[in-house]
């Protein structure tokens, strides 16, 4: 049974100097509102724009509303702590926090691998391209994307909220990180620590080696290739790649690094939670050039539209 009496968690945050608060409420501010309005408007630019009607933007758009999901799970409430003294949150909201992170990190994990698995196809077999990436695959790669993520973080969930937390309850964060947590419950956590540790570790290991499988085997394809479609095909892939990067690096630091050190483990989670929605429609709408052609169209309808009113 539940003997939990904790029924909030106090969040250590960032920092402690009042001034630093201050200066950090208005930096993530900014860059919080810019992760979500630059993913908003890649969503709304595909949305809009019948050019990029396609297999790839439709997974693009899916990873854009992840990111949204990813940047809104904690940005907003560690903002308005910076303006509070008393940084805490419920038992309950502290395990929804946990629920959303593992949600929309294991789906954008298993999404990235969808994503790969396009120009895969895109590039390897061309010529097949739209009978293999027809609309129900695309809709079954993000079903599947999403049911991963519920799984992954359901498996979590089943024992951190039973768990006896019957006094300890600072987390060192500005999030309730499950392996924080788990650490303030009363009991030797040694075996559910490991237990994270490798669910976590597992699927994205996993999905890392499909990734770096399908880029190889890409990007091989690509070499082999003299046409005039090359130089296009590796900008696309370079900022497939450097997303992949950008997501995978922190979190392999955070569940697979040895050994612990809280200053790192608060700014890799910043970098997982406010950068990486932040760079992820940068990178796609420099790489991408019909993804910048159709912002300009979608800004010159809305100026004209102003203009006609």
């Amino acid at each position: 049974s539940n003997k939990s009496v904790v029924t909030e968690f106090i969040l250590l945050g960032l920092s402690s100097s009042r001034e630093l608060q201050l200066f950090l409420f208005f930096i993530f501010s900014v860059f919080y509102g810019a992760a979500v309005m630059g993913n908003i408007l890649i969503i709304l630019t595909v949305i809009t724009d019948s050019r990029l009607h396609s297999p790839m933007y439709f997974l693009l758009s899916n990873l854009s509303f992840i990111d949204v999901c990813q940047a809104t799970f904690a940005t907003p409430k560690m903002i308005a702590d910076f303006l509070s003294e008393h940084k805490t949150i419920t038992f309950k909201g502290c395990m929804s926090q946990i629920f959303f992170l593992h949600v929309f990190g294991g789906s954008e994990m298993v999404l990235l691998v969808a994503m790969a698995y396009d120009r895969y196809i895109a590039i390897c077999k061309p010529l097949h391209y739209m009978t293999i990436m027809s609309r129900r695959t695309c809709a079954v790669l993000v079903g599947v994307s999403w049911a991963t993520g519920i799984l992954h973080s359901a498996s979590h969930l089943v024992f951190t909220i039973d768990l006896p937390f019957c006094g300890p309850n600072k987390v060192d964060n500005f999030f309730c990180d499950l392996p924080l947590v788990i650490k303030l419950a009363c009991l030797d956590t040694h075996v559910f620590e490991i237990l994270v540790l490798t669910n976590s570790g597992l699927l994205s290991l996993i999905c890392f080696l499909l990734l770096l499988i399908s880029y190889t085997i890409i990007l091989a394809t690509v070499h082999r290739q003299a046409s005039g479609g090359t130089s296009r095909a590796l900008s696309t892939l370079s900022a497939h790649i450097t997303v992949v990067v950008l997501f995978f690096g922190p979190l392999i630091f955070i569940y697979i690094w040895p050994f612990e050190s809280f200053t790192i483990d608060k700014f890799l989670s910043v970098f997982f939670t406010v950068f990486t929605p932040l760079l992820n429609p940068m990178i796609y709408t420099l790489r991408n050039k019909d993804v910048k052609e159709a912002m300009k169209k979608l800004r010159n309808q809305h100026v004209g539209s102003k203009e006609a009113f």
